[in-house]
């Protein structure tokens, strides 16, 4: 007889892979349970990461959009370089109001499919049973599967003074209760370069500190190159290829962070932002009652299938490493449930779109031109500048491009690369035709809306061409 368990499936967490775990479990009627240890359902995307970040991007672009009106021949009494009071106050104010609606849609969706939500920190106390510890007291819950989709956390400052005032990190960085006049950014990662380029934007005096020689380097050189042009613009300082020392922080004469670097510089800004990766969420879940091993970072190590080496347990989204994008995590969770019941899934597609909201956002899909040269691949580039669209004119980016690689042999969708308004939404299209193995031709017969940003594609394509043909 098959043994019997409360539930078919617990999701340990609530972020974006939790969620969609559970859902596809309960679609296929299976008994699911989400354990989320905050007040607030949907974990650390809805908490700290994804949704206030990029919330907290819309509400500065909107903010300067005000400032930039002249430019449209539009007054307004608002100003951008309005500091603390209730500029910042308002910016968090929209962060805190998105969040909240944002919660209540996750909530929604769970209920609506029947899936049981139970607040408390989770513990197992063995592969199939997990204690939960909630403000309504304990209980012990069995269960057939468990997914395991707790997320991450910030890493902590190695050596330095973590006040959570003067010395930040991502979980930390929008509570602060004033805009700091200077900011020294500790990693140029995304999230370093995200918060860099807003801060930069809001007239914060920002120096991002990041000991490779390049932030971003997965990403392609001219797109960086663009990105922190921009962000030079905006008073943004880079410190490259240096190592942090030491950071404190001084009480004269202000409260002020004192950022010591390797080469024998000195950095003193208002606030240390922290932004030097992640760290697997996993310390209190007692995985080694279950025989799931983590590694040095906390995070957990999986199979194609997104099993542990217990069978039963499943973990996704940003506790099992990269890409760590909340767009995969969902997938990783569905697949795991899909998985779990024998449902028939596909695998993840390999062509995945990353986005970096900076300001200005840019966003990439297949190879770059640095792999495609290692790899001795022949291609091409054509480039689509928004300035050569109506759109362009009309938005008055004069800044953004999307670059566009193709095989030379038999012209093939290698990659796509952009950075400017609506990087982020305009990058699918080039999705889907390396999805569906399409190239040069395809951009070259076919007509887009007019006057659009997807012009760029038919401008990159003709630049190609040329090239190709030259």
């Amino acid at each position: 007889m098959a043994a019997q368990y409360d539930y078919d499936l617990v999701c340990i967490g609530s972020g974006p892979a939790g969620q969609r775990g559970a859902v596809a479990a309960a679609k296929l009627r299976k008994r699911a349970l989400v354990v989320e240890r905050r007040p607030r359902i949907g974990g650390e995307s809805l908490g700290f990461g994804t949704i206030p970040s990029k919330t907290f991007r819309e509400a500065v672009l909107w903010f300067l959009g005000l400032e930039r009106s002249g430019q449209f021949g539009i007054a307004t009494g608002a100003s951008a370089g309005t500091r603390g009071g209730a500029s910042f106050v308002q910016l968090k104010s929209r962060v805190a109001d998105v969040l909240a609606r944002e919660g209540r849609i996750i909530e929604d969706q769970l209920r609506r499919n029947g899936v049981e939500v139970a607040n408390g920190t989770a513990s197992f106390v063995d592969p199939h049973t997990l204690q939960i510890r909630g403000p309504g007291g304990e209980r012990r819950v069995t269960s057939r599967y468990v997914l395991v989709a707790v997320g991450t956390r910030p890493a902590p400052p190695p050596g330095g003074t973590h006040d959570g005032a003067t010395i930040v990190d991502s979980d930390e960085i929008l509570a602060m209760p004033d805009l700091p006049r200077s900011l020294a950014v500790i990693g140029g990662g995304v999230i370093g370069m995200e918060y860099a380029s807003m801060f930069g934007a809001l007239g914060t005096a920002v120096t991002v500190i990041e000991r490779r020689d390049r932030p971003l380097d997965f990403l392609d050189r001219e797109i960086v190159d663009e990105l922190m042009h921009q962000m030079r613009d905006r008073g943004v300082v880079f410190r490259l290829g240096e190592t942090v020392l030491s950071v404190e922080v001084a009480q004269e004469p202000r409260l002020h962070a004192v950022v010591k670097l390797e080469s024998g510089k000195v950095v003193s800004p208002d606030v240390a932002f922290f932004s030097i990766g992640r760290i697997g969420a996993t310390a209190e879940l007692g995985l080694e009652a279950a025989g799931v091993a983590v590694d040095d970072r906390g995070r957990i190590k999986v199979d194609e299938h997104f099993q542990t080496s217990t069978p039963n347990v499943y973990a996704a989204g940003d506790v099992i490493g990269q890409p760590a994008l909340a767009a995969t995590s969902m997938e990783q969770g569905r697949l795991s449930a899909c998985h779990a019941f024998g449902a028939d899934a596909r695998p993840m597609a390999s062509h995945f779109p990353i986005g970096i909201y900076a300001i200005p956002e840019a966003s990439m899909v297949g190879m770059t031109e640095q792999e495609l040269t290692a790899q001795k691949i022949p291609y091409e580039a054509g480039v689509g500048r928004y300035r050569d669209t109506a759109r362009g004119q009309i938005l008055g980016d004069d800044s953004g491009l999307l670059k566009m690689l193709f095989h030379r042999e038999d012209r093939r969708l290698l990659g796509a690369h952009c950075i400017g308004t609506g990087a982020t939404e305009l990058i699918h299209v080039g999705q889907a035709v390396l999805g569906l193995g399409g190239g040069l031709d395809y951009f070259l017969r076919t007509v887009f809306n007019y006057p659009t940003l997807a012009e760029c594609y038919k401008v990159a394509a003709l630049n190609a061409a040329n090239r190709l043909n030259g």
